[in-house]
């Protein structure tokens, strides 16, 4: 994407990064987000509110908390304290990402905004493809992406609900595993290093006993906490060694 591409304006750039997500990533997220749109119709809420729901909290699992919350009566602030939880493993991404493709001019105002739009396909493609994109044109590039990840999730959420009637229930379920699938295939196919075979190593071993024994919506981030400082011990001691 470089060379040529580095004439490209801000704009040029921001529509780049939408016909990237377009052409694949897009649809692994708007696929899982399809049963986020029929558990809405099921619990009898409008089609507005399942669209509504992907572009403001932008979370399959914890638009599942959402709305199996409201059919359940919860209060109004359990369910917002659920869904933030829930969402608490977006830190990490965020933290790791924004460093990537803000640029020297690029405000707070607008990487707050940016953070948003992180979600696990946004993340794993901008952190493949943004090294390719020149430093001060990746910020519109992002927005390109997470934009049209954004908007085919959206409209495939609005169609998981007019299909709720047809769409099993097994079926619904198991689209949400898409994007979990696809975040480890893509985090293997992006393994350079042995830190990086040793994180995910860790990582999928401990994810099922800390979920038991954290739960609450912070059991991801705990896994990533641990996976990640065992594959940065594990790099300090192969340094160690060389040196030796």
């Amino acid at each position: 994407m470089t060379g040529a591409g580095e004439q490209r304006t801000s704009a040029g750039w921001f529509f780049e990064g939408a016909r990237q997500a377009v052409s694949g990533p897009a649809w692994i997220v708007g696929l899982s987000l399809a049963s986020v749109g029929g558990l809405a119709h099921d619990v009898g809420l409008s089609a507005s509110n399942a669209v509504l729901s992907t572009l403001l909290v932008w979370a399959g699992p914890a638009q599942l908390i959402f709305f199996t919350a409201i059919a359940t009566g919860v209060a109004p602030f359990a369910i917002a304290l659920a869904v933030t939880l829930a969402s608490v493993r977006f830190v990490p991404m965020v933290v790791s990402l924004l460093p990537l493709i803000r640029g020297s001019r690029t405000s707070l105002a607008t990487q707050i905004f940016a953070a948003h739009f992180v979600a696990v396909t946004v993340w794993v493609e901008t952190m493949r493809r943004a090294p390719g994109v020149p430093r001060e044109q990746r910020m519109a590039f992002y927005f390109g992406l997470a934009s049209g990840c954004i908007l085919t999730a959206a409209g495939m959420t609005l169609v998981g609900y007019e299909a709720a009637r047809m769409l099993p229930t097994a079926l619904a379920a198991a689209l949400l595993f898409i994007t979990p699938i696809y975040f480890i295939a893509a985090s293997m196919r992006g393994a350079r290093e042995a830190m990086d075979w040793v994180a995910l190593g860790f990582g999928l071993t401990l994810a099922p006993f800390v979920e038991t024994l954290v739960g609450g919506g912070l059991d991801l981030l705990v896994t990533g906490l641990i996976a990640g400082l065992a594959a940065y011990a594990a790099r300090l001691a192969q340094r160690a060694r060389r040196r030796a």
